[in-house]
């Protein structure tokens, strides 16, 4: 079936006009539409062959590839599908690498049982509904995948503009093109198959660009992965390299069977990032779970080599010790890097339960632990939720292990790298006014040493932009902003592909009262890193301050999943709840953010508000008062509302009628007069 008949201009409008529009935003995305050609046929000749083909194209290529280039899978359709990039040059560059690497994967296959994709790109204008997305910008990209040749891509005029000198790839000219249910005609610029072949073959890699600065969760790696063929095998070696100042590809490629792990190169030092994720063991009886087992494995590998500097061993060699009695450190050793990752994966009915361990590659010691569990009824989902919330648990992680080395190293004179992974340290711990200041001195010395660092800039911008900080430590408030903005314009020329660069610029229009742009930011955040739970967390918070509960809690949710024991994520959806009157479903949530973060007199508000509302007035005057300890100028309800500073009418009633009336319901005087 073709992407034209299922995203139909007619069809895409009458869904948008059936759902809540309160929910929607529009914003301007790359879309890249994908189908296979001739798939009723190939199923109706051998179903179970053609899907198990298929699932294994998506596995081994075509997601690791959607996600190098920071695409987001909108949908699927079983034959094919639609992605969102934040940059139409890395959709179009997607495109042509799948394309290519198609050809080869088909090579010795039979022609009538070849799974082969056509493809369209457009860009433009879009609705964004949730985790969907609608409009002509959506619909024009599935005419030109139906115009494609098969093997082939169509691009639309627009795409051509801004990727022609970009690109070194030859698209024919079509001209103007009549599409079905689109008034105007469209440009058509096309690439066949025979061109898409005479391309080079780039391997499925993690590309950095020349220039590309790191990501604020990992820093300090500056190495490449260099596959090398020895004795006949496909044996794959690690070379960590010494100051460059960008990163190199990452290059990962399928290789033979392997009968022994790559030896190591004994002169390198392990990199303070590099990782290898061994294959999780299957606890289950049944080894049909083997699948799902090493899709974890795969995924979690996968998400961690989004991070432009970390070293991440690729699947191929990790693989190698599949099923072997193996010793952490002798591992570690072998492929020169500083953690090792292992896990288990057991099924229990329903439920799916998996350990992990990062082990430190030097001492064989235990860093972190940890224990997750889902329900297997949806097994995408429950492998979703197991690696999203493992990646963002060990970006975490690998970053205060690393501050924690550097600072038992006691350099006298730390580089700026050091300095902005000390920053990231300060910045994860619990928030404190404290805390954000001794991460802010970091990134200040680390940008005075090094004047072009991007990390150093994002980390300076997101706490000026914080207004409860910079109301802590700075009388110019509006300084702070503006020299945020120019912050972060610098860190987003130099790369615009930085997820944690746009969540700060997010959290800067979120303080300037400009809402619909600070959820722009945010989403494209999350497209760029699908486990940015901060970012994924401030977008909640943009609909709760728009006084839209219902939207806050879907992203709420999905943060507290990737941090459950974030006391942020599960006060932001009790808040949700409280604001729509759900006293009984906010309270669990609030007291969990209370147990993980009892300095914080934000919770002790909101529990105050739950519990005046439910009634429970000695209870609720108890937590009023903890708060006034925590915060003294708190002392009244006309500086709680004055401390509310987004001016929306919607929140400010459902706030009012709420948490302010639970207050006021224990008790807390309207006004304390002057003393």
């Amino acid at each position: 079936m073709s992407h034209a008949g299922l995203f139909d201009r007619a069809t895409a409008d009458r869904s948008i006009s059936s759902r809540d529009t309160i929910t929607t935003s529009r914003r301007l995305s790359a879309i890249l539409a994908a189908d296979v050609v001739g798939y009723s046929r190939l199923m109706e000749a051998d179903e179970e062959r053609t899907l198990e083909r298929l699932k294994a194209h998506r596995r081994q290529l075509v997601d690791p590839k959607i996600k190098q280039h920071h695409g987001r899978i909108v949908k699927t359709t079983g034959d094919g599908m639609l992605v969102e990039f934040p940059s139409v040059v890395d959709a179009v560059r997607c495109a042509v690498e799948m394309q290519r690497a198609m050809v080869d994967r088909n090579a010795d296959i039979a022609e009538d049982k070849r799974i082969t994709f056509r493809i369209g790109v457009n860009l433009g204008d879009v609705i964004a509904d949730g985790g969907d997305i609608y409009g002509d910008g959506v619909n024009v990209a599935a005419r030109l995948e139906a115009l494609a040749a098969p093997g082939g891509i169509c691009i639309s005029g627009t795409v051509w503009d801004h990727v022609r000198d970009k690109l070194p790839y030859s698209f024919e000219d079509l001209g103007e093109q009549s599409v079905k249910n689109i008034a105007r005609p469209v440009r058509v610029y096309a690439m066949d198959a025979k061109a898409v072949a005479s391309l080079p073959l780039v391997a499925a890699l993690l590309e950095t660009s020349p220039g590309r600065s790191h990501s604020p969760k990992h820093f300090l790696i500056v190495a490449s992965v260099i596959a090398a063929v020895a004795l006949g095998t496909g044996v794959w070696w690690v070379w960590p390299h010494g100051t460059s100042s960008t990163a190199p590809n990452q290059v990962s490629a399928a290789g033979g069977p392997q009968s022994s792990p790559a030896p190591a190169i004994a002169s390198a030092a392990a990199p303070r990032l590099s990782i290898v994720v061994l294959p999780f063991t299957n606890l289950s009886n049944d080894p049909e779970q083997e699948y799902f087992v090493d899709g974890i494995t795969d995924d979690l590998t996968t998400d961690l080599s989004q991070v432009p500097d970390s070293l991440v061993i690729a699947r191929n060699t990790a693989f190698t010790y599949k099923g072997k009695a193996i010793d952490a450190k002798q591992v570690a050793h072998e492929l020169s890097v500083r953690y090792v990752l292992e896990g288990s994966v057991r099924r229990m009915g329903d439920q799916v339960q998996a350990n992990v361990q990062l082990i430190d590659g030097e001492t064989g010691a235990h860093v972190w632990a940890d224990r997750f569990e889902t329900d297997r009824r949806n097994l995408g989902e429950a492998q979703s939720q197991i690696t999203g919330r493992l990646a963002q648990a060990l970006h975490v992680e690998l970053v205060r292990d690393a501050a924690r080395r550097i600072e038992q190293e006691r350099s006298v004179n730390p580089d700026a790298r050091d300095l902005v992974m000390r920053g990231w340290a300060w910045w994860y711990r619990p928030f404190s006014v404290a805390n954000r200041l001794e991460a802010l001195h970091a990134f200040e010395r680390a940008l005075e040493i090094d004047p072009r660092s991007i990390d150093a800039r994002i980390g300076i911008a997101l706490i000026l932009a914080d207004r409860t900080v910079t109301a802590g430590f700075s009388t110019s408030v509006q300084e702070n902003r503006e020299r945020a903005e120019k912050l972060l314009r610098e860190a987003l020329e130099r790369d615009g592909n930085r997820s944690m660069a746009h969540a700060a610029m997010g959290a800067l229009r979120m303080v300037q009262d400009r809402q619909a742009e600070a959820q722009a930011e945010f989403e494209t955040a999350i497209a760029l890193d699908r486990n940015n739970a901060w970012a994924i967390l401030q977008l909640a918070k943009t609909f709760m301050l728009a006084g839209q509960p219902e939207p806050c809690m879907l992203y709420a949710e999905k943060a507290l999943k990737l941090g459950p024991l974030d006391s942020s994520a599960n006060l932001a959806l009790g808040k949700c709840h409280l604001l729509l009157g759900q006293v009984d479903e906010a309270m669990p949530l609030l007291r969990k953010a209370e147990a993980i973060d009892p300095a914080s007199w934000f919770v002790h508000l909101k529990l105050a508000g739950a519990l005046g509302l439910k009634g429970e007035t000695e209870a609720a005057r108890a937590e009023l008062a903890e708060m006034v300890r925590l915060k003294p100028d708190m002392n009244s309800v006309a500086r709680v509302r004055g401390f509310v500073w987004y001016r929306n009418p919607q929140f400010q009633l459902l706030h009012d009628r709420t948490i302010i009336q639970g207050v006021r319901n224990a008790g807390f005087p309207e006004e304390v007069a002057a003393q």
